[in-house]
């Protein structure tokens, strides 16, 4: 779209002018930066805040915006009272007090989201789900590529949405979480889906309701649904009169796993698309996540055979149920993106064989009794670690085995001294990582180092 088309959309949904708004942009993140650009190639003055003295980014922010006016070490309040519009980054609550008084004197929020879906004039494949986003949006950029799609792919996964309009696309593929959507309103995505819903993120969210209720936002418009039928929570978002396609790993849906001739293949309504053993990733949870991507491939039209190529040679992510080695016979699984009681789940649900988990962190407020079946059923012994290990601990009751760690490589240490060959070590932390590390993958990078130190 050209900037005429954008700011005559600004102007419609947000009454949002260059001439007479008056922008605050929450947040000197990656997400904060990319809006501060957007903003100033469309000619808005715009001023920024953030409640850190001194921002990672803010040095090399100076150097390409140097006369952008940036207030640190709290939220200024001059700045919230003349703002017209805040642009609020995912990672600041709105539930902040200027936040809030703003609010409450007319200033209107809006979010990178709404900005990118006023920016483009071509379908938006929207995802979300506690779990196996990133995977799924990955999964759907890579089948749009192999079918010479000309694809932008980003959002809370990797690229922020606005930087993607740097690109020609066809399709654009977005990852949205929780804090993104409860903020948006403009998006109307071709087809979107919320993937599962378990709880996280309660220490922003009031309730597991509340955190459901913001991720079916992304429904919002008219686009396809795609329903996780083996989810309750996400089977009861039906909407009355909108298009769906549906999907299960336990029944029949119209996408789902079905077995002729003692093979399970991967199902469309009563066709076989490819056998389930020809996707090369571990743990049954992402067979739903195939199927997914599948729905929302077909959605926009791409050729099944072609998805489907795509999934054989899919290598998956780093740091979600991937491989780090195998070591005498027992193998090490990183799946240090598993920041959730679902997710660790997940992954253990995936298991024919009980496994080693080694887990904790900052359990976020969740109630961590939802982590123990499964633990009870898949799990042979449990190696704690991090700011909630006793919490934990005293979760499941001894229901397995557990043994402390102080650090990731004294947790691989008795993993290792506790495994026999045949046996997986998963590390599926069911928590974040900001109590020990700098986020989830420096947590993974320790673990996979340890890992591979037992080989010396």
């Amino acid at each position: 779209m050209d900037s005429l088309a954008i700011l005559n959309a600004l102007k419609k949904n947000f009454a949002l002018e260059p001439q007479s708004a008056k922008v605050v942009v929450v947040g000197l993140g990656d997400t904060g930066i990319s809006v501060a650009h957007y903003l100033q190639k469309l000619g808005f003055n715009f001023a920024i805040t953030d409640s850190r003295a001194k921002p990672p980014l803010i040095d090399a922010f100076f150097e390409v915006m140097p006369d952008t006016p940036v207030f640190t070490g709290g939220f200024d309040e001059a700045a919230f009272k003349v703002a017209t519009h805040l642009v609020v980054s995912p990672g600041v609550a709105l539930t902040e007090k200027s936040i809030v008084k703003a609010v409450a004197n007319g200033t209107k929020i809006i979010s990178d989201i709404d900005l990118f879906a006023c920016s483009v004039n071509v379908p938006i494949i929207a995802i979300t789900g506690s779990n196996g986003k990133s995977t799924v949006t990955t999964m759907v950029g890579e089948m749009a590529k192999c079918a010479g799609k000309k694809v932008g792919v980003g959002g809370n996964l990797g690229t922020p949405a606005l930087e993607l309009l740097e690109q020609e696309a066809d399709l654009f593929v977005l990852e949205l979480s929780s804090f993104q959507l409860e903020r948006t309103t403009a998006l109307n995505a071709v087809a979107a889906t919320v993937l599962n819903v378990s709880a996280d993120h309660l220490d922003r969210h009031n309730d597991i309701a509340d955190y459901a209720h913001e991720k079916q936002g992304i429904f919002k418009g008219d686009g396809i649904m795609v329903i996780n039928v083996d989810d309750p929570v996400v089977d009861a978002m039906r909407e009355a009169g909108r298009r769906l396609f549906t999907f299960s790993i336990k029944k029949e849906a119209d996408f789902y796993i079905a077995g002729q001739n003692n093979v399970e293949y991967l199902m469309h309504n009563k066709q076989c698309l490819m056998p389930l053993a020809q996707l090369p990733l571990e743990g049954r949870h992402n067979a739903a996540n195939a199927l997914a991507a599948l729905a929302l491939g077909g959605s926009v039209g791409l050729d099944e055979q072609v998805m489907c190529n795509a999934l054989k040679t899919f290598k998956g992510l780093e740091h979600r149920m991937q491989r780090v080695a195998e070591i005498r016979g027992v193998t090490w699984v990183n799946d240090s993106k598993a920041t959730n009681i679902g997710a660790c789940v997940a992954a253990l649900e995936g298991y024919e064989r009980k496994v080693i988990l080694i887990a904790g962190g900052d359990a976020k407020g969740a109630d961590m009794n939802e982590l123990t079946p499964a633990i009870k059923e898949k799990a042979k012994c449990v190696v704690l670690m991090g700011k909630d290990a006793d919490l934990i601990k005293q979760a499941l009751n001894d229901c397995v085995p557990v043994y402390m760690a102080e650090n990731m490589a004294e947790a691989v240490k008795i993993s290792a001294s506790l495994a026999t060959a045949g046996d997986s070590v998963l590390l599926s932390p069911a928590c974040a990582s900001l109590d020990q590390y700098k986020n989830y993958k420096d947590r993974g990078d320790q673990f996979s180092k340890a890992v591979l130190g037992l080989l010396a």
